[in-house]
């Protein structure tokens, strides 16, 4: 992409993003440059392919398992894929599962209050029969439909998904939430409620 390599055309095509969010597999560098360029925070979770962020993290906040607040949104996020080989960015079924209902508390609270749990749920991963495939590596989590049935966010980005056709369906709505596919790039306008 183009826009995304020169400095320049970043700053000219993007000068009005408040926010960058990555879904995963990107190398910290990359990012930091974006970033750097665009003068934006970065949220961020780990995609199974980012084990080297443990010794190399992109200068951003990690949302894995997270709730942070910007400009007047709330963003959560949940790592990885589901499990094919012994990667620890790769999570069963249950262990998602698992994850889901712990931040359960928070969320339930936030949710009676203003309607969401959260207003973006970041993944790399997408939800079980939305956008996803049917290899082991790119099939989705049933739990991610029961964090979207249980807390309500407004949004719901993933990456994990490479749309190379045009036909792939990238946009979603299931139940209250909006679910995007951010391959490669998406740029979302979102109001606060």
């Amino acid at each position: 992409m183009p826009q995304l390599e020169s400095a320049v055309n970043l700053r000219r095509r993007y000068n009005d993003i408040q926010l960058m969010i990555s879904c995963g597999d990107m190398p910290s560098v990359y990012l930091e440059y974006i970033t750097s360029t665009l003068n934006v925070p970065l949220f961020y979770v780990c995609g199974n392919h980012d084990e080297r962020y443990e010794e190399n993290p992109p200068g951003g906040e990690n949302l894995h398992r997270r709730v942070i607040t910007h400009g007047g949104l709330t963003f959560t996020g949940l790592e990885g894929s589901m499990r094919y080989n012994s990667n620890k960015l790769q999570y069963s079924e249950n262990e998602m599962l698992w994850m889901v209902m712990r931040m359960g508390l928070g969320l339930r609270l936030r949710r009676k209050q203003t309607g969401y749990g959260v207003d973006v749920l970041v993944t790399h991963s997408p939800p079980r029969g939305i956008h996803d495939r049917t290899d082991l590596p790119h099939t989705g989590f049933k739990a991610m439909l029961r964090f979207m049935e249980w807390y309500r966010p407004r949004y719901m980005l993933h990456g994990h998904v490479h749309t190379y056709d045009r036909r792939d369906t990238v946009q979603t709505q299931y139940q209250d939430t909006c679910i995007i596919n951010i391959n490669p790039v998406t740029v979302l306008e979102i109001d606060p409620v």
